[in-house]
């Protein structure tokens, strides 16, 4: 999947948000950070109706080669979470950035969303 979308900002510690203009979003890992990650055998989800804070990890993905913490780009409240994700955590590597969203997020302040990189702005970092 293309990243050039222009719906999709990126926090540096590579989680991806696509907003969906009506004041929720939805968060996942970039492609990058699941192919860093290798196999995905498992995945942790934040429950519904939870609160999220920018910066503080909410979700955790574990691989055959580690188990790594996912930061919430957004600060928010979880309204949905990816139940496929319990019996396919696979479809991070297959998907990263479609079926394999972690969770949507009702955003406190989409203004946050003005924090994160763009799509060309995380690519170019990726090449740094």
């Amino acid at each position: 999947m293309s990243t050039s979308d222009n719906n999709y900002r990126f926090a540096s510690s590579h989680e991806w948000v696509k907003d969906h203009g009506d004041g929720t979003a939805t968060i996942g890992v970039s492609h990058h950070a699941q192919e860093l990650l290798g196999d995905v055998v498992f995945v942790e989800l934040p429950e519904e109706g939870e609160d999220i804070t920018a910066g503080a990890v909410f979700s955790l993905v574990e691989s055959v080669k580690a188990a790594s913490d996912v930061y919430a780009p957004v600060t928010g409240e979880v309204i949905e979470i990816n139940d496929a994700l319990e019996d396919n955590p696979e479809l991070i590597n297959e998907a990263a950035q479609t079926e394999g969203w972690i969770a949507k997020v009702k955003l406190s302040d989409s203004a946050e969303l003005d924090n994160l990189l763009t799509s060309e702005a995380y690519q170019a970092s990726l090449e740094d």
